[in-house]
């Protein structure tokens, strides 16, 4: 005789929405939104179906769509012009550059949007590399200087969170002493700590112009700063190390394929920890289902409720708003089915 029948507790819908350990919420996401330069621009980025480059005031457009779907967090990154770019960064610390009145823009329309800036030098860099390029190698201190002098003026721009993405070694202390001298001291810090040179960035680097040229003595990659893949204690240490340093919140990128980092992470630390679902997942899935190899919401909704069973308080994702319309849908639906009486409730009661 069997006593312990786990399928009770999956024999109805009702049970299993009891009973389900992990869900997903609209303040789960943060949104990544890219700018460009422009008037009424809305471009989409060929490699990531749906995915736009907006204009300032289209993107403000945007950002109010966001919020009035229950999307409060966005990640600014932003498409610079050829023109503005060299190997020091000088674009990125302009007070009337892009980001600077991007983040200005958004806070017009709507101040209580959550606004977080990528800090890195790659969109600035005539070189496509996150960090300053001398003699064939990314000098390390050289471009923490710079970093920190990019955060502290996003923050005088009005961001809530600045995001450093380049993965110098010592930035998160230089970025927040900064920050802590110039009397910034709400100015959080999320940190991608964890971020490995991974092959499934190549839509984002094109949303952007990103990419490492190809060019002597320029490195042709970034795995001379970004993780190796093959590493999983490096994670833990790189992690712990960034908070040490003033981190707020730590990050895994990507995401999918790096889910035992994320569980790890989130076992060793006690700071929120953020995954970002990258361009190359989303790109992939928006492929296969157009092809009819996958079913796009149903695969959708189960990567990023796993990323969030791994241990993600956050996650950065493409997928933000076609989830919570998928989630906004269902919701409609069971309001639908609940205001449905059954004919017991509708039935006349005997006095």
């Amino acid at each position: 005789m069997i006593l312990r029948r786990n399928r009770r507790l999956r024999t109805t819908q009702a049970i299993r929405s009891l009973v389900r350990e992990t869900s997903i919420v609209p303040t789960d996401f943060i949104v990544p939104v890219f700018v460009v330069e422009g008037q009424g621009i809305k471009q989409e980025i060929p490699s990531m179906p749906n995915y736009y480059r907006y204009s300032l005031d289209l993107m403000q457009k945007e950002i109010l769509e966001l919020w009035s779907m229950g999307l409060k967090s966005v990640l600014l990154f932003v498409k610079v012009a050829e023109h503005l770019k060299d190997n020091k960064g000088t674009e990125a610390i302009n007070p009337q550059g892009l980001m600077q009145r991007a983040i200005k823009a958004i806070k017009d329309v709507c101040p209580e949007m959550l606004v977080m800036t990528d800090v890195a030098l790659d969109p600035y860099s005539k070189y496509g590399h996150d960090g300053i390029v001398a003699h064939g190698i990314i000098q390390n201190d050289a471009t923490n200087n710079v970093l920190a002098e990019m955060a502290l003026s996003h923050a005088a721009s009005g961001a809530d969170i600045v995001a450093p993405s380049d993965m110098m070694d010592g930035r998160i202390f230089d970025i927040r002493s900064l920050l802590e001298q110039e009397g910034f001291h709400n100015t959080g810090i999320m940190s991608y700590s964890a971020k490995y040179a991974s092959a499934f960035y190549g839509p984002f680097r094109d949303a952007l112009q990103s990419a490492p040229v190809d060019l002597k003595n320029i490195p042709k990659d970034k795995q001379t700063y970004q993780m190796d893949p093959a590493n999983r204690k490096e994670a833990i240490k790189e992690t712990l190390m960034d908070i040490e340093e003033g981190a707020d919140i730590v990050m895994v990128k990507p995401g999918l394929c790096y889910l035992d980092i994320v569980r790890d992470v989130r076992d060793a630390v006690d700071v929120p920890v953020a995954v970002y679902q990258v361009s190359g997942e989303y790109a992939m899935l928006k492929a296969a289902a157009e092809k009819g190899w996958l079913d796009h919401d149903a695969v959708m909704m189960e990567q990023v409720l796993s990323i969030k069973r791994a241990g993600a308080h956050m996650i950065a994702s493409y997928f933000a708003k076609d989830a919570v319309r998928l989630l906004h849908r269902q919701r409609g639906l069971h309001r639908e089915k609940r205001d449905v009486q059954s004919p017991l409730m509708s039935a006349p009661v005997n006095p």
